[in-house]
């Protein structure tokens, strides 16, 4: 039964990032025939926007190393889908391939921002500078994702004023949307109601903002609620909870997208999404992962995978 709840935004943005944050946390290399396959299934079901991939060294993440192949597998369909590029390097490689739109991966943490980048909280925003001012002088649109936005497993609970203060200056170089990484679960509604009225009230609008959560505690559709009621009308989840597979150490917990629509098609909120599609798509996945999908709709459908 669909029950609108009065005062919330008619129709909302899904940004589906299992092929790229999914995949990269999984343990398993997937072929590239079958990412491919993954990424076309993915906007036959319906999302608006599917983040294919990542252009960074496979040293670093073995799982995308194949990167340039796949996009080059998907040629002209791929052109306008999203990737991640860490630095420079990853941007030459977007530009050579004709790419229209990436994004970039920043830290609310000195520490995080050291483990993940190897750079300072500071060095960060030095690197990505010249990063994102040469893909908006070539006509792309740029992405920024920053993470550890509510808790950071060294640092503990990160204040509201340090994540803003991060926010705004990603923002300030020229991304288009700040997407607000809950990176180990750890959100709550009374937090991100929080920090998304402090960066309201630092002045950046409401229509720039994405969330990202993850279910580490269960927290993620509760926490989706919370910012639907704050106005955002973005989100980010993963295909079949990839990437936060229960039975792995270390899971982080991905929104799995088809619980992320389930929620949105009871309120009555425009997503565009076949959920039916979208399940079989997880189920198929989960196939060539060995595992069952984590994501609570595709159990309850009854196509575990």
């Amino acid at each position: 039964m669909v029950v609108p709840e009065p005062g919330l935004p008619t129709a909302v943005t899904i940004y589906e990032v299992g092929a790229r944050d999914g995949l990269q946390n999984e343990k398993a290399l997937v072929p590239v025939e079958v990412k491919e396959q993954f990424v076309r299934r993915l906007l036959a079901a319906g999302l608006p926007v599917v983040e294919a991939t990542s252009f960074v060294h496979p040293t670093w993440v073995p799982q995308l190393a194949d990167a340039a192949e796949l996009m080059s597998r998907l040629g002209a369909d791929g052109v306008d889908l999203p990737v991640l590029v860490p630095n420079e390097r990853g941007l030459d490689r977007a530009l050579e391939l004709g790419l229209r739109h990436v994004a970039i991966f920043g830290s609310a943490t000195e520490t995080f921002a050291r483990k993940n980048l190897n750079r300072s909280y500071d060095e960060q925003f030095a690197m990505f500078e010249p990063t994102v001012a040469r893909a908006l002088a070539s006509g792309m649109d740029v992405r920024a994702y920053v993470s550890m936005c509510f808790g950071d497993p060294w640092e503990g609970a990160v204040p509201l004023d340090q994540v803003v203060r991060a926010g705004v200056r990603l923002l300030e170089m020229g991304a288009s949307q700040l997407s607000l990484g809950d990176t180990i679960g750890v959100a709550t509604a009374g937090h991100v109601t929080a920090l998304v009225a402090a960066l309201v009230d630092a002045g950046v609008g409401v229509d720039r903002l994405a969330l990202h959560f993850h279910d580490t505690y269960g927290q993620a559709l509760s926490n989706v609620q919370a910012g639907l009621r704050a106005g955002v009308t973005t989100y980010d989840a993963s295909a079949g909870g990839l990437g936060g597979c229960p039975y792995a150490e270390s899971a982080t917990g991905n929104l799995a997208t088809e619980d992320l629509v389930w929620l949105l098609t009871g309120l009555g909120i425009d997503h565009g999404v076949s959920l039916d599609a979208l399940v079989a798509t997880s189920t198929w996945m989960a196939g060539h992962l060995g595992r069952p999908s984590p994501s609570a709709v595709v159990r309850a459908l009854g196509h575990g995978g």
